[in-house]
């Protein structure tokens, strides 16, 4: 038993790392303002998206004190998943972008590419302002798809976790996914130098 459990944390470390670095082979090699305005511009795709999949989600984003925007590819190998992405928060109080990274690990059976798109909505700032500060570790989540194609309710696919909404946004719409994983979101130090 000792051996599977070896040979399975050496499978989740591998998985780790080649997301990573796969991760790195698709971001630009540029400056730190084009990766921010990479960013940027993922952000504002995946809000319009967004809107056209939730009817109240504009008014529900203007209304809270700030938001989350990131994008995230994984892979899942066997009984393990890893994961990373670059997001951006914004104060709406402020006005200010605070460019974030995430990571993700996982256990569970199966094999699979995953890219998606997570929305956050910090529905009281205290619940920003932590998230901004100290990051946040989210795990233990289920797969529901929302919307698929022309069927199903796009209102739906909302996880809401310490006074926050999470809508996870797939090729095929709105998913709350719960899986044995743990995310971990972090403030990018160079992203967010001056």
């Amino acid at each position: 038993m000792n051996r599977m459990k070896l040979r399975i944390e050496i499978l989740a470390v591998l998985v780790v790392v080649a997301s990573l670095l796969g991760g790195c082979s698709t971001t630009p090699k540029n400056t730190t303002e084009d990766h921010r305005q990479t960013i940027l511009a993922m952000r504002d795709r995946t809000l319009n998206e967004f809107y056209a999949l939730k009817d109240s989600a504009r008014a529900e984003i203007e209304k809270a004190p700030g938001y989350a925007v990131f994008n995230s590819a994984g892979i899942k190998l066997l009984v393990v998943g890893a994961g990373g992405g670059r997001g951006v928060v914004v104060d709406n109080r402020t006005g200010k972008n605070t460019y974030m990274n995430m990571a993700e690990l996982g256990a569970g059976l199966g094999l699979g590419l995953k890219d998606v798109r997570v929305v956050f909505v910090f529905h009281d700032a205290e619940a920003l302002d932590d998230f901004i500060s100290n990051g946040v570790t989210i795990g233990a989540n289920a797969t529901a798809a929302a919307k698929y194609e022309d069927s199903g309710d796009a209102g739906g696919g909302e996880l809401v976790v310490n006074n926050i909404s999470i809508y996870q946004i797939t090729d095929s719409g709105l998913a709350l996914e719960l899986m044995i994983s743990g995310t971990k979101y972090w403030p990018d130090g160079r992203l967010n130098s001056l």
